[in-house]
């Protein structure tokens, strides 16, 4: 069987136009029509992500790219032609077939002899069902045999080359007479930090103009593009040897976007519907790459940390992406790497544009959920998002901490006796960060779209203030609903209402939460 995403429709897009439509293209069209689409769109943020990447390693595997700055602003602004890439794509003589015998599309033919006896079912490829990837301890799930469409697979295994996490799967290499580590699989690129896509928000932006904005400009050779295991260039791990992975630098965007940080088998099937699908999957352990320069994570975005050590940031369970963007306003107004992403979109005056966090939140080596979120930038308007960000973030650090002193007030006198391990989980009771946090989020980003809009930092955050401070005390009412209207009930909420308030108009609190005099 067959699959050539050059010939069948692989990217989910979105056309413009009066009558918006949702439809397939396949590689060439999408670049041909690319101002023609208003997005594309996977079934979650990472495989939208891992997508853009696949096309971005296209546009510099065809060359099609700017050397500098000053042609890269001139490509985005004049809307530089794309049809190129398709012209390349449709003409180049490299392997597009995801079921080639010896070279398939983005796979290790190594594994493929293996797929009968040692693959599961294609649930084993989709990073939001593979659980902890302990694919033989009775996850029956994994082994399902219900074939997945072709598209579907490829995109999917598009998302494990970018995002797959580091853990050990529970298939020998033994078993299948490779010498070397199978199943020690590394983390791949993007999974251990945000990845910022800088999203045009002008009216009438494209795709084409989404690619253009996220190409960084080259002035060198832009490296192979990987599109199956055994190719001449650059030499892969071939698990002959055992011992620690061997890990290499990209060499260009083009090989950097499309590098293969798993080795995959995919086993074709037909569908009900006569067209072509995958039944069976083997996932192993891919390229592991060292640590990248600069120019190669020209988008991530540092904070410091415990300790004040810095690090990239990336997606947390504790804190909501929204609670992070101060570090994200940092990075667009200092600058300080030179000619990254924020220094290139600043040259873009007038053009509003978003930026898109995405990230895979996992925890001791378990995928839990994908996180996104966006926010506004304005070329200009750089510092004035920075302090709206901050003042906001310190408004509600402070409002939480008081909503945690007054429920801790509210447990002392309902709980006059508790024992000391019962503490925590009273106070967690009457507490209402969690309420408020998710209201704020809401609040949080209507601040920071007034502040792109050109309204005053002082005025916005004010508004804002007054806002939580709504939220803040109905949040803590609610939690207090549960306790009695009399006795010790009513004493428990009196006090702590009471003593929400004060903390909230105290002189350490931040002027946007005191209350207003009459």
């Amino acid at each position: 069987m067959k699959w050539d995403p050059r010939a069948q429709g692989c990217i989910p897009a979105l056309t413009t136009g009066h009558d918006l439509r949702r439809t397939k293209l396949n590689l060439g069209d999408t670049f041909r029509q690319a101002d023609q689409i208003a997005a594309v769109y996977g079934d979650t943020p990472g495989e939208t992500v891992a997508l853009l990447e696949w096309l971005l390693a296209l546009i510099y595997a065809s060359e099609q790219f700017p050397e500098t700055t000053g042609e890269w602003q001139e490509w985005v602004e004049d809307r530089g032609p794309l049809a190129p890439v398709a012209d390349w794509i449709e003409s180049h003589t490299g392997c597009w077939d995801l079921f080639d015998a010896d070279q398939p599309l983005g796979q290790n033919p190594v594994l493929v002899p293996h797929l009968d006896a040692h693959g599961v079912g294609p649930a084993q490829l989709f990073m939001e069902r593979v659980g902890d990837y302990n694919q033989f301890f009775d996850h029956h799930h994994l082994h399902h045999p219900q074939p997945v469409p072709a598209d579907a697979a490829w995109r999917a295994m598009l998302v494990q080359h970018s995002f797959a996490i580091g853990m050990r799967g529970k298939l020998k290499a033994s078993a299948m007479g490779l010498p070397g580590t199978f199943t020690n699989l590394g983390t791949n690129r993007l999974a251990p930090r945000l990845r910022i896509i800088a999203r045009p928000a002008w009216e009438g932006a494209t795709l084409g103009d989404l690619l253009r904005v996220n190409s960084m400009p080259w002035p060198q050779e832009p490296g192979p593009l990987n599109l199956t295991w055994h190719q001449d260039h650059p030499p892969r791990r071939d698990f002959s040897q055992p011992g620690p992975r061997q890990t290499r630098t990209p060499q260009g965007p083009a090989d950097l976007h499309s590098v293969l940080g798993r080795s995959i088998a995919l086993r074709p099937a037909r569908l009900e519907d006569g067209s072509v699908g995958v039944d069976r999957v083997l996932v192993g352990a891919g390229e592991t790459l060292a640590p990248l320069p600069g120019a190669y994570v020209d988008d991530a975005v540092t904070h410091t940390g415990p300790g004040g050590v810095k690090r990239l940031l990336g997606p947390s369970a504790a804190r909501d992406l929204w609670r992070e963007s101060e570090a994200l306003y940092a990075a667009v107004a200092e600058r300080d790497k030179g000619t990254d992403l924020y220094g290139r979109i600043a040259l873009l005056a007038g053009r509003r544009i978003h930026l898109w966090a995405v990230g895979l939140l996992s925890t001791q080596g378990k995928p839990i959920t994908w996180v996104s979120d966006e926010f506004p930038y304005v070329p200009g308007r750089e510092t004035s998002l920075r302090r709206a960000a901050e003042q906001g973030s310190k408004v509600c650090e402070y409002a939480a901490r008081a909503l945690y002193i007054a429920a801790d007030t509210a447990r002392e006198i309902a709980y006059a006796n508790a024992r000391p391990d019962d503490k925590k989980k009273q106070t967690a009771r009457f507490n209402g960060e969690p309420e408020m946090w998710a209201g704020a989020a809401d609040l949080f980003h209507v601040l920071l779209d007034q502040v792109a809009g050109g309204e005053d930092v002082v005025d916005a955050v004010a508004e804002f203030g007054r806002a939580l401070r709504v939220l803040t005390i109905e949040s803590l009412d609610g939690r207090l609903t549960s306790l009695a209207d009399g006795g010790t009930g009513l004493q428990a909420r009196v006090t702590a209402q009471s003593r929400l308030r004060r903390l909230l108009d105290h002189t350490t609190a931040p002027t946007q939460l005191k209350e207003l005099p009459a």
